[in-house]
């Protein structure tokens, strides 16, 4: 495994404006192109805030009003012709999102993103909070926007699982981490329906205190799925300090995450996570959480770690 210097991220942030005054930043692995306005197809009966649809390359696209969609002044028609669309690969759909303004691209690091102040509220619409060019910078929480608009399919949020497998979930501890509030949610929904406990926090720095401390207290997790884009340790970072970890590196990695690329999947491997889904689908969560269940009591989660688990 490499040095852990190697996975310390810094990803590329796309600075945008909604408007004069408001800067939004997102990930650019979540970022397919960026396209100007070009004029769009009317759904009847479509959410308020989405305004319309977009013919891509081939592609039918819902375009989102984004500033109206997270509560600042809607992009009058007039404005339209001067503003850019962003299309986005998340969460296994592309979705444009219109923006008044794209500002730049900037190179920065997870560690020195911090998470938005508690005060903000369990509503708003940012997973963490950076300085550049004396500028605050929100960063932008695509999956409570796109929750508000497309909501989850109850189908998707609930798995059915035998009573036996019910009993192996509940004999390994389970920590879940995501900075967004909405995964969060989804993520609880999905455990509690079969009745699994578990433990759940919103940042990388905070996991990987509980599972070292669970760990030297002799009652480690067994399973942790983690998001990848997180302030401070991301999850990349999270997977490798706890694979190189002699008390933590025995448990079952899943990166859980709303990219959809395949260079997720790649990088999770390399840095020891066992497996990388895109949300949100239980049972494919549910499912991969008992194969690591079955790998940590077969003790071939990783090789040459032995199980601490005799069932």
């Amino acid at each position: 495994m490499r040095n852990g210097s190697q996975y310390q991220q810094s990803q590329g942030l796309l600075l945008f404006k909604i408007n004069e005054r408001q800067t939004f930043g997102l990930g650019t692995l979540k970022v397919k192109e960026i396209v100007p306005w070009q004029p769009l197809t009317s759904i009847p009966q479509s959410h308020a805030v989405v305004a319309g649809t977009a013919y891509i390359r081939g592609v039918t696209i819902s375009v989102i009003d984004l500033a109206a969609a997270i509560g600042y002044r809607p992009v009058s028609p007039a404005e339209m012709k001067d503003c850019f669309i962003i299309i986005t690969d998340c969460q296994r759909q592309n979705v444009g999102f219109l923006v008044r303004k794209i500002d730049r691209i900037i190179d920065y690091s997870w560690r020195n993103i911090s998470p938005p102040p508690s005060a903000a509220g369990r509503h708003i619409y940012s997973t963490g909070i950076i300085e550049y060019d004396k500028k605050l910078i929100q960063l932008l929480d695509i999956e409570m926007v796109l929750s508000t608009i497309f909501p989850a399919d109850e189908e998707a949020l609930h798995a059915d699982i035998s009573r036996e497998e019910q009993s192996r979930l509940r004999a390994h501890p389970i920590l879940l981490v995501d900075d967004s509030s909405v995964a969060r949610r989804q993520l609880a929904e999905a455990l509690n329906h079969v009745d699994v406990p578990f433990e759940v926090c919103s940042d990388g720095k905070q996991a990987l205190t509980l599972l070292t401390e669970a760990a030297a207290r002799g009652t480690p997790f067994d399973i942790l799925v983690s998001d990848i884009e997180m302030p401070g340790l991301d999850g990349y970072e999270l997977a490798f300090e706890v694979r190189n970890n002699s008390t933590t590196q025995g448990m079952y990695i899943i990166l859980h995450t709303s990219l959809s690329s395949e260079i997720s999947v790649d990088r999770a491997h390399q840095v020891g996570a066992n497996e990388a889904l895109t949300k949100f689908d239980a049972a494919e969560l549910i499912h991969a959480m008992l194969r690591g269940a079955e790998q940590v009591e077969r003790g071939d989660v990783i090789p040459g770690v032995e199980s601490r688990r005799q069932n």
